[in-house]
């Protein structure tokens, strides 16, 4: 098969008598003239890491090795073959090389939430008849208890609260819901009956009211020490959950 040249005569904007079919070498001549001419109008030389202007007056580039007299030759270079791969391998090499640090990993931030006070709350003195096993009763009302809030209560020993100066005849029980305050009552330190139907916790959304029922294991013929009148606060930082 024969090789099929580029017609330079009647080639668009060639004058008449031009000369003939253009070479290979005149066609590639041809191509890095436009690659060139592409390049100046949509490079910015000057942000191109491997372009340097020597003290010569000549550009090189930095990758490759290679002298250009002037910036168009040197963007001519920058679109054949040879810059390409050497740009290809110098691209997967650092990325091989690169070292993925991990990041941190970031708290949540807390909402801050207005405190609205106490929530109102009954507690009742109760023994079962059958065993004679002393038991509290306490109803606590959240009427205005946050929409995706839950009330939680947890049991602290006298010398894991920083409140009051600890007293090892007694135990606190605490009772939180946002936007309410927590609460606390010191009562007996006794151990307390966790068996079925001995300890009863229930929460009705409807009426906003939270109640715990618990039994002490111990049957003591003495009078369960008497609960203060008001219950008392606990900062949020001293009632863990």
């Amino acid at each position: 098969m024969g090789i099929i040249g580029m017609d330079f005569q009647n080639r668009a904007g060639a004058r008449a008598g031009g000369g003939g079919q253009a070479s290979i070498q005149d066609a590639n001549v041809e191509r890095r003239e436009r690659l060139r001419k592409l390049a100046l109008e949509t490079i910015d030389i000057t942000k191109d890491p491997y372009f340097m202007k020597n003290h010569l007056g000549t550009y090189e580039c930095r990758l490759c090795l290679t002298l250009h007299s002037n910036e168009g030759s040197y963007l001519a270079h920058t679109q054949g073959k040879k810059h390409q791969s050497n740009l290809a391998r110098r691209q997967a090499k650092e990325a091989k090389e690169q070292i993925i640090v991990p990041q941190p990993k970031l708290k949540p931030v807390k909402k801050k939430l207005i405190k609205i006070g106490r929530p109102g709350y009954k507690v009742i003195k109760q023994k079962d008849p059958e065993t004679g096993q002393k038991a509290l009763f306490f109803e606590i009302e959240y009427a205005e208890i946050d929409q995706n809030s839950k009330p939680r209560y947890r049991i602290m020993s006298a010398y894991e609260q920083k409140v009051e100066a600890p007293d090892k005849r007694f135990q606190y029980l605490l009772f939180a819901a946002d936007p309410y305050e927590t609460i606390s009552f010191k009562i007996p330190n006794m151990d307390i009956d966790r068996t079925e139907g001995k300890f009863l916790v229930d929460w009705d959304p409807e009426k906003k009211v939270y109640t715990l029922q618990l039994y002490f294991k111990e049957k003591l013929d003495k009078p369960t020490p008497s609960l203060p009148q008001r219950p008392t606060t606990f900062n949020p930082i001293g009632a863990r959950f």
